[in-house]
């Protein structure tokens, strides 16, 4: 897939989320179907690991891209205006599950020993859906439990004592919106 046709399907996706996100909030929900075909089910995580790194490629994109990105932002804040307690509340349901899934992988790769390249790639995502979360909730004027920090930074420490470093493991497309000193988690694969 190339740069182009990834960034158009990010921008495609995160523009349809934000269509819905009004009606998601509202909802009981996590996993949203999305009514566009074709879609991934609409989460706060999946959202938010999209927004934050089309904005931070952003000079990538073309302007249409760029203004469909921008007034997806917009109104995906605009839906949080008077949600904010139903945003701090899902979104702290979906650190739950994310939090357990993560846990779950890295039990597999303590009994397994090892995970496939590609199925690593895939299953990070849940990491990086945990870091746009709680980076989230860490700004005014949400609040972040405290006790989510403390469980992921435990993960993280049990992932580093299988940790082999090496290159970035997703598309190199994506590698300047997560640099290594920040996404380690990225850079090399879990192997016992």
């Amino acid at each position: 897939m190339s740069i182009k046709s990834k960034f158009d399907r990010d921008v495609a996706i995160i523009v349809a989320m934000s269509a819905e996100v009004a009606d998601y909030l509202d909802s009981d929900v996590l996993f949203w179907s999305m009514q566009s075909s074709g879609m991934p089910k609409l989460t706060l995580g999946g959202y938010l690991m999209r927004q934050y790194r089309l904005l931070t490629l952003a000079d990538q994109l073309s302007m249409e891209e760029q203004q469909q990105l921008n007034r997806a932002v917009s109104h995906f804040n605009r839906a949080l205006i008077e949600r904010v307690v139903r945003f701090e509340k899902k979104a702290h349901v979906e650190l739950e599950a994310r939090i357990r899934q993560w846990g779950e992988l890295l039990r597999d790769v303590e009994i397994e020993g090892k995970i496939a390249p590609g199925n690593y790639a895939t299953a990070v995502e849940t990491r990086a859906m945990l870091a746009a979360i709680t980076e989230k909730l860490q700004k005014r004027p949400y609040q972040l439990q405290p006790r989510v920090m403390p469980r992921i930074d435990l993960l993280d420490r049990n992932l580093q004592r299988y940790w082999e470093p090496g290159n970035f493991i997703w598309s190199t497309d994506w590698q300047e919106a997560y640099p290594q000193v920040d996404f380690w988690w990225l850079y090399g694969l879990p192997k016992k």
